[in-house]
């Protein structure tokens, strides 16, 4: 019996433990999903304020321009790998053996062994090395110019996002109205004051809003998915803020810096190509051993040889013309591109103005058309009024806040564009 139990208490002790793990292992999984579920909840609330520059730079990492720019980076990092080295190319190596040279005693042997090093020109590495370093400052501007160009996708699509939300709005509320109006009139209808044509008149009316509501529903379907696929973040409240102070283009503009850096790498290019070769000289080192033949002895040396490139002036001019034009379409794309930027911040600055009073317009329709549609429905619940009458009053309010709903969010986007004319990031 205390056999048994000699042999069975291991196996008990280790029952335990493993029992012990289990339950352990349980609570930890248990707290990890519980502090995910957290994570999720408190990225969900935190989603629900969030701003432009958030949207921008969820909307950046999702893009085929942030690949774009490491690709980018790493072709300037393996360029500066390069001009770093003291070599302008790979060494090689030789090897040659020749028995048997004409005139020499029978036996006789020679062996040659031998490293070949490409040196840079005169001048070579440092103007690669100043070609590279202005080709990552290009780099950097290029995502500055891809971020701005993304920012203003983004601020169209939540103008159109806004607009359509907007849109929806208005008809729902148009239908709730309507509703109301209907429910009144059929209930007016049974109880002899108006005839049953008004009561079809009011169905009719309600079922076109209805369906209105149905299409506005989609269209706004539509640009959520449009703002989700860019983003992947929820879309953002409508933000109302004030035109920016600057007139003027600023030598700032992502654009601009873009297109002088453009210039800049140009020319170190065009720099590059005078001073670059199709070949380079090259440094061998080397050693010989000569066996004469007929038992005499080894005769070692060392080699030394420099080989340097005559006349490659005529094969150097094509490179050397293809980068002196880049150069010049550079700069000629410079000026363009400040004419092009100043035109679209002229278009913005007047697109803005007669938004601003086309907005004041809309506002005081609004309030002209609420109030008469307020003043009908009054005569109508009076007996003083027909139904349609009614039906256009409540109408064309409807239409009216709409549309001056629909202009507070044009007016926004006007002042987005501009702001993007400007070159300004979120």
């Amino acid at each position: 019996m205390m056999n048994l139990l000699t042999w069975f208490g291991p196996w008990q002790l280790t029952r335990a433990l493993m029992s012990c793990v289990l339950v352990y292992l349980a609570l930890a999984v248990s707290a990890s999903v519980r502090a995910q579920d957290s994570k999720q909840v408190s990225l969900a609330t935190e989603n629900v304020s969030l701003t432009l520059n958030q949207a921008l730079e969820a909307a950046w990492q999702r893009s085929l321009e942030v690949s774009e720019s490491r690709s980018r980076l790493a072709i300037v990092q393996a360029d500066q790998a390069v001009n770093q080295n003291w070599l302008a190319a790979s060494p090689a190596f030789s090897m040659g053996q020749r028995d048997g040279k004409a005139g020499t005693p029978s036996g006789s042997r020679e062996t040659e062994l031998g490293m070949s090093f490409p040196l840079w020109w005169p001048g070579q590495r440092a103007a690669g090395g100043q070609a590279t370093q202005s080709q990552l400052g290009w780099s950097q501007v290029t995502d500055q110019v891809e971020r701005l160009r993304l920012a203003g996708r983004l601020r169209e699509a939540i103008g159109d996002l806004h607009l359509a939300e907007a849109e929806l709005q208005q008809v729902e509320r148009l239908v709730q109205d309507l509703g109301l109006l209907t429910n009144d009139v059929e209930r007016r209808v049974r109880a002899g004051d108006l005839a049953p044509a008004d009561a079809l008149a009011a169905r009719s009316e309600l079922l076109g809003a209805q369906a209105q509501a149905v299409a506005a529903r989609q269209a706004l379907a539509v640009r959520q998915s449009h703002w989700q696929l860019l983003t992947g973040v929820p879309s953002l409240k409508l933000q109302t803020r004030a035109a920016p102070a600057l007139a003027q283009l600023p030598d700032t503009h992502p654009e601009l810096v873009l297109a002088n850096a453009a210039v800049d790498l140009g020319q170190r290019r065009a720099d590059l190509a005078r001073v670059q070769r199709s070949d380079s000289p090259e440094l061998s080192l080397g050693m010989r051993q000569e066996r004469p033949g007929q038992g005499a002895g080894l005769q070692s040396s060392v080699v030394v040889a420099l080989r340097v490139p005559v006349g490659g002036q005529v094969y150097q001019q094509p490179r050397v013309a293809a980068a002196l034009g880049e150069l010049d379409i550079a700069q000629t794309q410079a000026l363009r591109t400040r004419q092009r930027l100043t035109a679209e911040l002229t278009l913005a600055q007047s697109q803005l103005s007669l938004s601003q009073a086309q907005l004041q317009a809309e506002r005081e329709r609004a309030q002209l058309l609420v109030e008469r549609a307020r003043l009908i429905d009054k005569s109508f619940r009076a007996g003083e009024s027909a139904l349609p009458d009614m039906l256009r009053a409540l109408t064309a309010a409807a239409s009216a806040e709409s549309a001056f709903t629909r202009q507070q969010i044009n007016h926004q986007t006007a002042i987005a564009r501009i702001e993007q004319a400007l070159g300004l990031l979120p």
